[in-house]
């Protein structure tokens, strides 16, 4: 007698995030705990930075997207954690005077210093949207 299988719903088989590490090129031994999220939290993320702003001219209403709380939510929610970041790391990535400390001592992760660096470091804002994005760097297996 032959087993029937069940249908097996797709919808049963998504996962709203997923967290990996990953290397910062470049900065040897500095990696970040990055987190994956499905389009449907980041629509959500981005719903909870939306206003809607009456426009007397056109009398209709608009959406204003607060950029400040987007990057502070999105941060907490992509940037998990890091580790190996040295303050000589810092000078390559933001305009910082680092000369009362030891440039091989570790910068510890805050939710503060990781918004702080994407306000203010470019290339690691770039690098962190471009690695989200990447669906690739979640799913292959090391």
């Amino acid at each position: 007698m032959t087993e029937q299988k069940q249908p097996v719903s797709l919808a049963s088989l998504l996962t709203p995030s997923k967290t990996v590490a990953v290397d910062f090129p470049t900065l040897e031994g500095f990696s970040v705990q990055l987190c994956y999220l499905a389009r449907e939290e980041l629509i959500k993320l981005r719903s909870r930075c939306v206003s809607q702003k009456l426009n007397k001219r056109t009398r209709a209403f608009e959406e204003t997207l607060d950029e400040t709380k987007f990057l502070t939510e999105y941060c907490k929610a992509v940037i998990k954690g890091w580790k190996g970041l040295k303050y000589k790391y810092l000078e390559e990535l933001l305009l910082v005077d680092i000369s009362g400390l030891n440039p091989e001592d570790e910068l510890e992760f805050s939710v503060e210093n990781a918004e702080t660096l994407m306000k203010n470091g470019s290339d690691f804002d770039t690098w962190v949207t471009e690695v989200t994005g990447d669906l690739e760097n979640f799913t292959k297996t090391k």
